[in-house]
């Protein structure tokens, strides 16, 4: 096992879940969001080839890149022609909007062209409720020409894609702090901490779920300042709320007073036997499986072993779910992780049969990796061909049998990975703290086939759509592709961020 290194030395536990992408298909799909489709899986088909080989030094196939925050962990997301990310705002695109905030942003697929922000400020209580400098780590959930996210200041929020540029102001918010063409419009705003009580430990993260009308999210309910005490364990940690309006349908505090950290992460959707379930990671390392219209648990999984104990730091055997569920072929695939400042330790990654119901604890285990053997995770499963590969903080990427658990092979990157592989075009591609991006070939023969530097931490996860590779790296938002690309336009630079050490 390695010791991890922490460039930015902040807290960014939530941005973790960050952490990934979603992802463009052969057919135009009908939504986009963080994984490929409704049950995560970040492996998908995609049309034209990717790249294997560029230069970010020289712009060997660098299409066009943009500068964007200091700390990015939200996206790239591509629809309808537009990139979005979220970050902070230490890229400051609007001179007249400073200081540290929360910003979407969103540029032109084609050429890189800034487009517009959505720009949010910071709760008052920033180190307790709102991390400083951390910006948006929720990745969206975008459906025709809606966006759906979690803010900074833990309110779901609904955008026009547009922004004003359509010249159109939608919903009730006439009196948004930035307009013209380069601001963001809102649709309509849930406030969790305000209509529900829920207290975020440092960032309410929640890349949002859609199905049907509903929008499903986490709340990022959790413990006070001191890691003791939780002030608020009757408020939800799951809630459901009407896409079209934002009215509350139904919310769960299933958690209650056993919230271990916080609760960070995104459901999934399945359907077992013509049903659907939402799976949602709770923040006391169970995971659990709703009834979509009702909020009725229909079975739970307890993702440690009954003998972990918690222990503040960190230092006890039970971790936190902060991965997101993936969905195949009537299997959960799940991994348990820490706060990256708690460190490395063995950790746990499950195949779970989602057929059953009640506590399915001791009968629905598939299979499991552990100890040694698996690290704590706060990445997200690609699982292509029968192959799922999970990357470890560590910094060791696993190819195993989906069905057995069976061990083909470990990459070791000799670095932190907080983002999750993704598999396109029979590679899987994957960054990590070093800035790296590994490009490894698909299958049950480990073969490595370039490593390229993007010059700054990589906590996101690559995208794969029309033939162009999308990379968001700490401080930058890059689109590759083979063959010649047109010279990047010269962009006015960014103010320069502050010192990271804390």
């Amino acid at each position: 096992m390695k010791r991890v290194s922490f460039a930015s030395k902040q807290l960014v536990l939530p941005c973790l879940l960050l952490l990934l992408t979603a992802a463009g298909v052969m057919a135009e799909p009908d939504f986009v969001l963080f994984g490929h489709d409704l049950n995560r899986n970040m492996a998908y088909e995609v049309e034209g080839k990717i790249p294997t080989e560029w230069d970010v030094k020289t712009g060997k196939n660098v299409k066009w890149s943009q500068p964007v925050g200091s700390q990015s962990y939200s996206g790239p997301l591509v629809w309808r022609g537009k990139v979005f990310i979220g970050t902070n705002n230490e890229g400051q695109r609007n001179p007249e909007i400073k200081g540290d905030k929360g910003n979407i942003m969103a540029f032109k697929e084609e050429d890189g062209t800034f487009l517009w922000q959505m720009v949010h400020d910071k709760l008052p209580e920033t180190k307790l409720h709102d991390w400083p400098l951390q910006g948006v780590c929720s990745t969206p959930f975008i459906e025709g020409d809606r966006m759906y996210y979690v803010s900074n200041r833990a309110e779901v929020v609904c955008l026009d894609t547009e922004g004003f540029r359509d010249a159109e102001n939608d919903g009730p918010f006439k009196d948004e702090t930035a307009k013209g063409d380069e601001a963001g419009d809102v649709v309509w705003t849930y406030d969790m901490m305000g209509e529900l009580d829920a207290f975020p430990h440092n960032l309410a993260t929640s890349s949002p779920l859609v199905v049907g009308d509903i929008i499903y999210v986490s709340t990022g309910n959790g413990v006070d300042e001191g890691h003791v005490n939780i002030p608020s364990p009757l408020s939800p940690s799951f809630v459901a709320l009407n896409k079209k309006t934002g009215k509350l349908v139904w919310e769960s505090a299933v958690p209650g007073e056993n919230i271990l950290h916080g609760t960070w992460t995104n459901p999934a959707y399945a359907e077992i036997s013509g049903k659907g379930q939402i799976i949602f990671p709770g923040g006391d390392g169970w995971l659990y499986a709703f009834e979509p219209l009702t909020g009725e648990v229909i079975w739970k999984f307890d993702c440690n072993p009954k003998d972990s104990m918690w222990r503040l730091g960190g230092a006890g055997t039970r971790n936190n779910l902060i991965s997101t569920p993936v969905v195949w072929e009537n299997k959960i695939y799940i991994g348990v992780g820490q706060d990256p400042e708690h460190g490395e330790a063995p950790g746990h990654f499950y195949a779970i049969d989602a057929t059953m119901k009640g506590d399915v604890t001791a009968k629905a285990m598939v299979w499991h990796r552990s100890g040694e053997d698996f690290n704590r995770t706060i990445s997200t499963a690609a699982i292509a061909d029968g192959i799922v590969y999970i990357s470890d903080l560590s910094g060791f990427l696993y190819a195993l049998d989906a069905n057995t658990g069976e061990h083909f092979w470990t990459y070791d990157a000799f670095a932190a990975i907080w983002g999750s592989p993704m598999v396109a075009d029979g590679k899987v591609y994957l960054g990590d703290e070093d800035g790296d991006i590994a490009i490894l070939k698909t299958g049950k023969e480990m073969k490595l086939l370039a490593e390229h530097n993007m010059g700054a931490a990589v906590y996101t996860t690559p995208l794969a759509h029309n033939g162009t590779l999308y990379v968001l790296s700490r401080n930058r938002l890059w689109a590759l592709t083979d063959g010649i690309a047109p010279t990047p336009k010269a962009e006015a630079k960014p103010k320069a961020a502050p010192a990271t050490g804390r």
